[in-house]
């Protein structure tokens, strides 16, 4: 039947499908796929993204359509022959599902490939050359900047009005400041910023009389040193879309001068040959900070140890002209902050991640933490030979006599709470104890102790010098637990917030939940292969695996 279904597709889609291959993969969907059965798929290559959408959007359709009269077709047939039987089937029928068509382009080459190439380009030809060699990511240049604008007083910086007065970054540690003498009161000469010993900032500062002048000087200078990473942060949301719309309204365009554009869609700013990242996603994502204290000013005294310069925002505009020193070190503040938070935590962090998982800098940086894990068990089951499930697709919306249903659940249903309140450890409460547990404690306390010794606190017993002490002490304390069951005694409060154990689906907390629904998932898998290829098969199996 494959090579019907083959044939039919090669026709049908003749100028779209570049070339169609079987291939033998591992689906975990099969109840005994632990037994070693592989499953039949064919494989469709196409020459561009459009071609596979396009083909994509034809066959979900016919997918859609099998399933529900599978489905249908099933139920009527064993109500009426307690057994399904095969019948013919046209070729559109036989395709029953898509699997990895919505892997974007991008990963899907990362995951087949991962390796370094050369790339050569002439005028006849591109031409792709492995390098073993390679090893390690390449060091390239790192630009953070960060800008100062004017504002009305009590109102957020609007780039349709607001002129930028400073911008000051660092380029591989070395820094430089750019200053709007429209705004500024006087000219500043070169600065130093050395928050800390290992936190140089020495910059260069050039005085230029517009803001035009700055923005030219500041497009110059990147087409020079022509960085490879652009750090920010927040810059997704103020900077890079501030900067456009100012280069807009003097003529220039942003991704002609530097290559960034803004995405208003997606909230990001970003260019083909040069990543953005943006520190403020990484303190959001991975550095467990409060709400409260994600700012780069909290962030700088958390993470990198020191109080940074503060001006009030209200201050800004007045303290430029009044005060330009104060102001140029304000902003060379931030901009060495943001520069050193980048190369002490997100840089290592992103491109470490960056080696294993098959998406750029960017997408490291901004997906959530779920996508990530995702990318990873695909490439595993790349490597495995598994065919990768598709995602989970909530139930579409049911109605009933054309009004929405809310939920199909019975009406009543609640949580049980065993007791509401406030709980508080030096106000006494009443205690119903279970006496027969408690002398279960009794009699297993020999083992209990000797386990966490040996076991737990991995010693000898013979090295324990008051084992008998300790025993008899909580011999006792058992005895009037159970003798004395009905008591009032001040609680011990215990809170376990099982929502925050969750917060990051990386993280250790949650291997535990993972290993006990492994141990069940691999539970039901022992059953089926015993109930699906018989007990010799299924014996055969588990003794493979010494069971």
């Amino acid at each position: 039947m494959e090579m019907d279904v083959e044939a039919y597709l090669r026709r049908r889609y003749e100028s779209q499908i570049v070339d169609i291959e079987t291939v033998e993969k591992e689906d975990l969907d099969l109840k005994n796929h632990l037994s070693g059965l592989r499953k039949s798929y064919l494989k469709l290559s196409f020459d561009t993204v459009q071609q596979l959408m396009s083909v994509k959007s034809d066959l979900l359709h016919v997918v859609e359509r099998n399933k529900s009269k599978s489905d249908a077709t099933e139920a009527y047939e064993l109500i009426l022959s307690g057994k399904r039987e095969q019948r013919p089937q046209d070729f559109l029928d036989c395709i029953v599902d898509l699997r990895e068509y919505d892997v974007p382009y991008h990963v899907r080459f990362a995951i087949d490939n991962g390796k370094f190439y050369l790339l050569l380009i002439s005028s006849n030809d591109v031409m792709l050359e492995r390098r073993t060699d390679l090893l390690q990511r390449a060091e390239v240049h790192v630009c953070a900047f960060d800008i100062e604008t004017t504002k009305l007083p009590l109102k957020f910086p609007d780039p349709e009005y607001d002129l930028i007065m400073m911008i000051s970054y660092m380029v591989d540690g070395q820094g430089y400041l750019i200053i709007n003498r429209e705004c500024v009161g006087d000219d500043i000469e070169d600065l130093e910023y050395t928050p800390k010993p290992e936190f140089e900032g020495f910059f260069k500062v050039t005085n230029v009389k517009n803001e035009v002048e700055l923005l030219k000087k500041w497009f110059a200078h990147m087409q020079e040193v022509k960085p490879g990473i652009y750090v920010t942060y927040n810059g997704d949301y103020f900077d890079w879309p501030f900067l456009e719309r100012r280069a807009a309204h003097h003529g220039y365009k942003l991704s002609d001068e530097v290559g960034f554009q803004c995405d208003k869609n997606q909230g990001e700013c970003r260019a083909k040959f040069a990543c953005h990242l943006d520190c403020f996603a990484w303190v959001k994502r991975d550095s467990y900070l409060p709400q409260g204290s994600q700012g780069l000013k909290a962030v700088t005294k958390a993470k990198l140890g020191y109080d940074p310069l503060e001006v009030n925002p209200e201050d800004m505009v007045r303290f430029a002209m009044e005060k330009p020193q104060m102001m140029a070190s304000y902003s060379v503040s931030d901009a060495v902050a943001t520069y050193f938070l980048y190369m002490t935590y997100v840089h290592p962090f992103i491109f470490s991640l960056a080696t294993i998982i098959p998406m750029p800098p960017d997408e490291v940086l901004r997906k959530g933490s779920g996508t990530l894990c995702e990318m990873l068990l695909m490439v595993q089951a790349y490597k495995a030979n598994v065919i990768c499930p598709n995602k989970h697709q909530s139930d579409p919306e049911k109605f009933y006599n054309n009004r929405l249903l809310e939920s199909e659940t019975y009406i009543g249903g609640h949580v049980e709470c065993l007791e509401s309140g406030v709980f508080r450890s030096d106000l006494p409460t009443s205690f119903k104890l279970d006496p027969s547990a408690y002398e279960q404690l009794i009699n297993n306390l020999d083992r209990d102790l000797q386990y966490a010794i040996r076991v737990e606190g991995k010693m000898d017993l013979d090295t324990v010098s008051n084992y008998d002490e300790v025993k008899n002490a909580i011999f006792e304390k058992l005895v009037r637990l159970r003798d004395e069951p009905i008591r009032e005694e001040c609680p011990l409060i215990y809170h376990l917030d099982v929502a925050a154990m969750y917060p990051n689906i990386i993280l250790t907390n949650r291997l535990q939940i993972l290993l006990e629904w492994t141990l069940y998932t691999y539970l039901i898998t022992l059953f089926h292969l015993i109930t699906w290829d018989g007990e010799e098969e299924g014996r055969r199996v588990l003794e493979g695996w010494g069971i």
